[in-house]
């Protein structure tokens, strides 16, 4: 991330894409498969205007419509192959849009960047199953039922090994599958700046994910294209990491920064140049990044990174405290008071970034579902002056 802000440590990203397209453009998408992407189809005027309002509002990065897109998704709300491409590209082409009149209307000459946003596997499911990893076979060790016990680990035996090898190659090939449209669609690479992966609730897709951006960084280097930087985020609602192993331990932020970080047999190739948390709770923020930053400092101790000596960078992006209920596909406004809980919201971010914390070589901050361009505005005055 340093080479895409290189004199500055604090960069601003934008807040929740689709929950300000319902609350601000009274666009209607939590209930739809498509969610963001369903406005690109049906108004993309839309998405370029709340593109627009994050950036006036303040941010360096905004995230492209694309959480929702992938084939899977698309084939569920009635969009052959190429159809799906296409918006695919559509939705990145807007966000460059918006870049550009930004830029043509704004005289600080600040820079914009643009990251591709991809949705964990589990936001390809109905359920969504971002927050809690429960994945159908060969992805996972069984899909979420209603009913009994729901697992998303395999057992730690010669045949849960295998299973667990199968289904990181299964879901390798569902990411890469994404991020060969970007790299086929040769115009819009060098416009697009970074990619970002959201919202991962189990360590085999942190891994699986890690593989495919290998691949890609592979492809792209047997074409001379550069590679491109990329992030992670993990979700952890109630503070803690969803995944649970077979004996109902759970695992630590450590285990996550590892899996992250680490080599794992040679087979990973590629490191990710920020991560961190995201659509969790900010009452959770500040001990889930001490924890994170401790477990940072000692494991890149331990390996040999892609960066070298320079340490990841640090990205947080909390939801606004409101509840969303997968099986009604509806929002529950949490108590509080709103100017409160925007004032706790900015406060605890603003906390992170002043910090003098060796563990990380700069900060990515900005908001996930139920924040705004209000959200940014006031952030970028905490964390920018």
């Amino acid at each position: 991330m340093q080479s895409l802000f290189p004199s500055n440590r604090i960069a601003v990203l934008d807040g929740g894409f689709g929950t300000t397209l319902e609350s601000t453009f009274q666009f209607d998408i939590s209930n739809t498969p498509l969610w963001s992407a369903k406005a690109v189809v049906e108004q993309p005027d839309v998405i370029v205007q709340a593109h627009l309002a994050f950036l006036r509002a303040g941010s360096d990065i905004i995230l492209t419509s694309t959480y929702q897109c992938s084939y899977r998704t698309f084939e569920r709300a009635g969009y052959s192959t190429e159809e799906a491409k296409s918006i695919f590209i559509r939705s990145i082409e807007l966000a460059i849009q918006a870049r550009d009149r930004f830029q043509e209307e704004d005289k600080s000459g600040r820079k914009i960047r643009i990251a591709l946003s991809l949705g964990p596997f589990g936001a390809s499911l109905t359920p969504a199953q971002e927050f809690d990893g429960f994945y159908p076979p060969p992805f996972g060790p069984a899909g979420y039922t209603p009913d009994g016990k729901n697992i998303n680990s395999f057992e730690d035996n010669d045949q849960g090994h295998q299973l667990e090898k199968q289904a990181t190659e299964a879901l390798t090939e569902f990411h890469l599958q994404r991020l060969l449209i970007l790299f086929e669609a040769r115009g819009l690479w060098e416009k697009v700046d970074c990619i970002a992966f959201e919202t991962v609730p189990i360590l085999r897709e942190i891994k699986a994910i890690r593989e495919a951006m290998g691949m890609l960084s592979e492809r792209a280097a047997s074409v001379g294209l550069e590679r491109k930087p990329w992030w992670v985020s993990m979700v952890f609602p109630d503070g803690k990491f969803p995944q649970v192993l077979r004996d109902d331990s759970r695992l630590s932020v450590r285990d996550v920064v590892r899996a992250v970080l680490e080599l794992d047999g040679g087979n990973i190739s590629t490191s990710p140049a920020a991560f961190g948390i995201n659509c969790t709770s900010i009452e959770y923020i500040s001990i889930l990044v001490s924890e994170m930053s401790a477990a940072v400092k000692d494991v890149c101790g331990e390996i040999e990174t892609d960066n070298g000596d320079d340490r990841p960078w640090l990205v947080v992006y909390p939801n606004g405290g409101d509840i969303y209920d997968p099986i009604t596909q509806t929002w529950k406004v949490a108590d509080g008071d709103q100017l409160d809980k925007k004032d706790a919201w900015v406060k605890t971010l603003g906390q992170i970034t002043s910090r003098h914390d060796d563990s990380w070589g700069g900060y990515i901050v900005g908001g996930c579902c139920r924040t705004g361009p209000g959200h940014i505005e006031i952030l970028r005055r905490a964390v920018k002056n």
